[in-house]
């Protein structure tokens, strides 16, 4: 097949193009001939290479099958297991059969419609070839379905028990940074749901705000404030969102604030000499703990020693939403030490001063749904209980220096229990790892008498696998944030620890250790800063601070700062100056005009003093009376005339 080009020259110029054309319209190739495509030959060698292409693919099919029969067969030959039966097995072979050919009647299908597309169909026999190959391969009987997934299966396990039998390579314990708190028991820790920011709270009331991606080598709080005042920092936990941090402290009154430390709410105190302090509207002693509700935004809780567990909301601090009163067997009332949220916030879990453990379901406030009344010794204070993430085990942290695991579906008996961790402190920890195969907690010490341990346990045979030597103190809190895979602990030196793997750890304390130390600005090493001019002219040039004594000796001889000081001013005014009392107008206008009071004379010498000037001069006052001025119609007594002899004219005068 061949086919001209539009630029062909008919006519007289077929023999050849015309160069005068191809210089007209500014390109080259008028004349020659179309490429010529022989679609026959392309259409065989496709089919060709497709037939090529599927019969190895048949052939890789058909080795990896012999092999998975290999391995079938000596995996029953070492099970013990009794096999399937023979209609199970026939099922299960008819299946695989009906399943192989339907897969290569598609894959026939397929290659079919890619011939189609590609060239002319095939003839019967090539079409039906790869299905005769298939029937003529396959002998003896059929692998077991899905063999392929089941093996992966088996893989999977494998590597999962080899992880379970050593779960202590999880620990993020390689590398650590020490965050200087105070030199006081750190007794709170909270880090946020990203992990982007810890706050630290102590027996020094103050709490402090670390941001790992802002702080430097220097590891200091970018804020520290004391939201309680005198009393101690017990418990600090952020919401769910990240927005609110719940500090629970000595008082009986729980604050909330926000992630820069203002204040969002304070909960109310309740009235002390009411009996029943379910109708009461807030907590009337000491508080111990609090926890914010996993799922619900705003909602959180805490327990207090006058024996209630109260659920509050940051939108209604003026009363609480609902009150649990703990109770003996015999229905006395007992003080919770510490509470907690389950996983999905449908329970509530509360460690009493008697050894029980009380686990209600939240809408339900009069009866615990789970009670068992001797978890711990009595009289000691049970620290910490936790939930783990699969929301079935519930650990406890008693003060008999013990740690305990509970099924909460079987709350009757616990699974495992740990002696021999002592503890000294009413808060400490105890956590779960996130993969939820371990058990985190830590141990105390007397002052010099060794170090603080975090002890790690393994959740399915409970034995301590792992220990890290913390410092020369006891260990108060432990925190695992799952999202980082760090370990935080605050210890009762006054230091905060962070624990971490570069490998399998995320961001949070990998992003400081990588920033360099600032160095101080000038301006805050100087105590006054001085502008030098070294070409200034004398007159502007400014003194250079010498010794105070000096200083001293040359004020003194200034009169201006030397003079004496005022007196107080004694009175409505004294001295020339007016005293501040009164708010009245007219002290309001002797005050701004100043006048001078001092003037103690006469006024009728005052007035007098001008008398012969006046009569002298008559300019003023003699002028205007000149013309109405009465006469004297009455003769006067001879004294009085002698008297008037003396007197002045103006005296005379009668007005």
């Amino acid at each position: 097949m061949e086919r001209s080009g539009p630029s062909e020259v008919t006519g007289s110029d077929a023999s050849g193009p015309d160069p005068e054309l191809a210089v007209t319209m500014g390109f080259t190739g008028f004349g020659k001939k179309a490429r010529t495509f022989d679609l026959e030959a392309m259409f065989e060698q496709t089919r060709r290479t497709a037939v090529e292409r599927s019969r190895k693919t048949l052939e890789a099919r058909e080795k990896e099958e012999e092999m998975n029969r290999e391995k079938e067969l000596r995996r029953q030959s070492e099970d013990i297991e009794p096999t399937p039966s023979g209609s199970n097995m026939a099922r299960e072979c008819s299946k695989s059969l009906s399943r192989d050919t339907s897969s290569s009647e598609s894959e026939d299908t397929s290659d079919s419609s890619s011939d189609e597309l590609i060239g002319p169909p095939l003839p019967p026999k090539m079409v039906g070839e790869p299905v005769n190959l298939m029937e003529e391969d396959i002998l003896g009987p059929l692998p077991p379905p899905l063999y392929e997934e089941g093996e992966d299966d088996d893989d999977d396990e494998g590597e999962d028990e080899g992880e379970e039998e050593n779960p202590v390579q999880k620990i993020p314990d390689s590398h650590e940074i020490t965050l200087k708190h105070g030199t006081k028991t750190v007794s709170a820790l909270g880090l946020d749901p990203s992990g982007a920011r810890l706050v630290t709270g102590g027996y020094d009331y103050d709490v402090k705000f670390w941001d790992f991606a802002g702080m430097d080598a220097s590891f200091k709080a970018f804020r520290s404030l004391q939201p309680c005042e005198c009393h101690q920092i017990k418990s600090l936990q952020y919401s769910n969102t990240g927005d609110m941090i719940l500090v629970v402290s000595g008082s009986s009154q729980a604050k909330v604030i926000d992630r820069d430390g203002f204040e969002v709410m304070e909960c109310i105190k309740g009235d002390q000499y009411i009996v029943d302090m379910a109708n009461t509207k807030g907590h009337t002693a000491m508080l111990h703990t609090g926890s914010w509700h996993p799922k619900i935004k705003g909602e959180f809780m805490t327990c207090s020693n006058d024996a209630t567990v109260r659920i509050w909301e940051v939108e209604n601090p003026r009363k609480q939403k609902s009150v649990f009163k703990p109770r003996t067997m015999q229905g006395k009332k007992v003080i919770p030490t510490t509470c907690t949220y389950s996983r999905d916030g449908n329970l509530i879990a509360a460690a009493c001063q008697n050894g029980s453990i009380q686990i209600w379901d939240r809408n339900l406030t009069v009866h615990p749904k789970f009670h068992y009344k001797q978890a711990h010794d009595p009289g000691t204070d049970t620290s910490c209980v936790a939930f783990s993430y699969d929301g079935n085990v519930l650990a406890s942290r008693g003060g008999d220096d013990t740690l305990k695991l509970w099924d909460v579906r079987q709350f009757n008996k616990p699974l495992f229990s740990a002696l021999g961790l002592p503890t000294m402190f009413p808060m400490t920890d105890c956590c779960f790892s996130p993969d939820d195969k371990l058990i985190v907690t830590g141990t105390s010490v007397q002052r010099g008498c060794g170090s603080g341990k975090l002890v790690f346990f393994e959740r399915r045979t409970f034995q301590r696998v792992y220990e890290i030597d913390i410092t020369d103190a006891s260990v108060v809190r432990c925190l695992w944030h799952p999202k980082l895979n760090q370990i935080m602990v605050g210890t009762g030196n006054g230091l905060a620890k962070v624990y971490y793997d570069p490998n399998k750890s995320q961001r949070g304390a990998k992003l400081c250790v990588v920033k360099t130390q600032r160095k101080a600005k000038q301006a805050e090493t100087l105590t006054q800063d001085y502008i030098i001019t070294p070409h200034a002219l004398p007159m502007f040039r400014e003194p250079r601070q010498r010794s105070t004594r000096k200083q001293l000796e040359k004020d003194r001889l200034d009169p201006l700062k030397s003079h004496k000081p005022e007196p107080p001013v004694a009175g409505p005014g004294r001295g020339g100056r007016v005293g501040t009392h009164g708010g009245t107008l007219s002290s309001y206008i002797v005050k701004n005009i100043a006048l001078d009071k001092t003037d103690d004379s006469n006024p009728r010498e005052a007035i007098l003093r001008h008398a012969k000037a006046a009569e002298d001069n008559p300019y003023w006052v003699s002028p205007a009376y000149s013309k109405t001025q009465p006469k004297t119609m009455f003769a006067q007594v001879e004294s009085d005339d002698e008297e008037a002899k003396n007197e002045p004219e103006w005296k005379k005068r009668k007005i």
